[in-house]
């Protein structure tokens, strides 16, 4: 049981990750766009940035998740 512990805590570790990189890519994104006189399209990344570096606040923690009792 522990290899699957370790192996959903490596995951969200690399959702979280990947997420980081999302959102600094999406800033990055809409710099050049407004650089580029395109604001809507900067606009739409920063919007894209903000999902990104939210996207985890609204999941349960681990810990925080309801247990469940199996007969097993």
């Amino acid at each position: 049981m522990s290899n699957v512990m370790r192996d959903s805590q490596i995951m969200a570790q690399t959702k979280d990750e990947n997420l980081g990189y999302m959102s600094d890519m999406a800033l990055e994104l809409a710099q050049m766009a407004e650089d580029a006189g395109l604001a809507t399209l900067a606009y739409l990344f920063r919007m894209a940035a903000l999902e990104a570096a939210t996207a985890n606040s609204g999941r349960a923690e681990p810990d925080d998740r309801p247990r469940q009792m199996t007969s097993h």
